[in-house]
């Protein structure tokens, strides 16, 4: 298996299809949050643990995965991760309970954050340094597709069939996990000989020495504070347009919308990360990020509102294509998986605390201008940390 090979487009392939797979699933559950809420009488509270469950799920899942990927390989976990977060994805859609339902949503969270970070390292060890970043936006571009996918769903069968058959839906990608395993070879600089001598906490040791300290430093700052926005808004995106006067129906038709603009952000993002770099890439975008988030919550009419979340898709979602781009980079690939996991799984901190703090904030009457004003000052210190700290790693050889 080891010596199978795979051409460049079809390894994007076949990893963008798991990686559009995990975007369907966490982009239809900010539409079944909304559907819960009305089904189920949830308060705002409730809302957000709905999320953060997910969010810590996705944390353990990074650090845990992203670990053993330096151990088993990058494919076995790219497998394991997929068929997790399908099968309880499915299970979810016969819950009754929250609490039943919540434990589910942390299972799925462990396969997302886990398949995330060791897809983006997998493929970024398998293409050359001249197309690595374009390939990496390219791959998280298929994160749009999934958005769209579970837009779609949300507004043709959830308002008539249900949330229960939206999840039913999102379990088919557990079938594509068993032919992943015939087709995919793994990552060529994947050497089992060479990290069976290593421990795992060597490892994870190795992601703080001083060679490595102020990479991690930045990607730690990174990932916490573009998790924590985008969670925090994108998860909450059609509850919010429910609470600025718009019937549900009408707030998943203009969130379909908003989504549209994700695919010109990652492609915009892939043709210039080759040229400008990836810190370049991620400034602007992330800059591009605060201003749509200032704009769409002190956004007052519909015109305003939808070219607001239009940017805010357009940019945060080229900014997320840099940021996978970005990490994998910053580590040999002894330590690689375990590196980016780490990054990764810190993020998902960020990702518990935002949903959790929009409910929060919601249930104490605090508007939405507070609240996405709050996600702005987040991404402007990850834009401070990557442009004064962060290290350009564009046309670099991976070791």
């Amino acid at each position: 298996m080891a010596e199978k090979t795979i051409s460049q487009k079809k390894l994007l392939g076949v990893a963008g299809l798991g990686w559009m797979f995990d975007a369907m699933d966490v982009g239809m559950l900010s539409f079944i949050i909304a559907a819960l809420s009305a089904d189920w009488g949830l308060t705002p509270g409730q809302m957000g643990w709905i999320g953060s469950v997910n969010s810590i799920g996705m944390a353990v899942g990074a650090l845990l995965f992203g670990i053993l990927s330096d151990r088993i390989g990058r494919k076995n976990i790219f497998i394991i991760t997929l068929l997790m977060f399908s099968i309880a994805s499915g299970l979810s859609a016969f819950t009754t309970t929250l609490t039943v339902f919540l434990i589910l949503r942390f299972f799925v969270g462990m396969g997302l954050g886990g398949e995330l970070p060791v897809a983006s390292t997998l493929v970024s060890e398998s293409v050359p340094a001249k197309d690595r970043g374009r390939v990496i936006v390219l791959l998280e571009s298929f994160w749009a597709f999934g958005w769209l996918l579970s837009a779609l769903i949300s507004y043709f069968v959830i308002p008539s069939y249900g949330w229960e058959t939206a999840l039913i839906i999102s379990a088919i990608p557990a079938l594509y996990a068993l032919y992943l395993r015939i087709r995919l070879p793994d990552s060529p600089a994947f050497s089992p000989n060479k990290v069976k001598k290593r421990s795992a906490w060597q490892n994870i040791s190795d992601v703080w020495s001083k060679e490595y300290a102020r990479s991690t430093f930045v990607l730690w700052v990174l990932w916490f504070t573009v998790v924590f926005s985008y969670y925090g808004m994108f998860l909450w995106l059609p509850s919010v347009m429910v609470i600025k006067g718009f019937s549900m129906i009408q707030s998943f038709e203009y969130v379909l919308i908003m989504t549209l603009a994700q695919l010109p952000g990652y492609y915009s993002a892939a043709w210039l990360i080759e040229r400008m770099g990836r810190k370049f890439v991620l400034v602007t975008y992330l800059l591009g990020t605060a201003a749509s988030a200032l704009a769409f919550g002190n956004a007052e009419t519909t015109s305003i509102l939808m070219t607001s979340g239009i940017l805010l898709s357009f940019f945060n979602l080229g900014a997320w294509g840099a940021l996978y781009a970005y990490s994998p980079e910053q580590y040999p690939a002894v330590i690689r998986g375990t590196g980016s996991g780490m990054a990764a799984a810190v993020g998902r901190i960020g990702g518990i605390l935002g949903p959790l703090l929009v409910g929060t904030l919601v249930s104490a009457d605090y508007s939405i201008s507070f609240i996405f004003t709050i996600f702005c000052i987040s991404i402007i210190i990850g834009v401070v940390a990557v442009a004064f700290f962060g290290k350009e790693t564009r046309q670099l050889e991976l070791n």
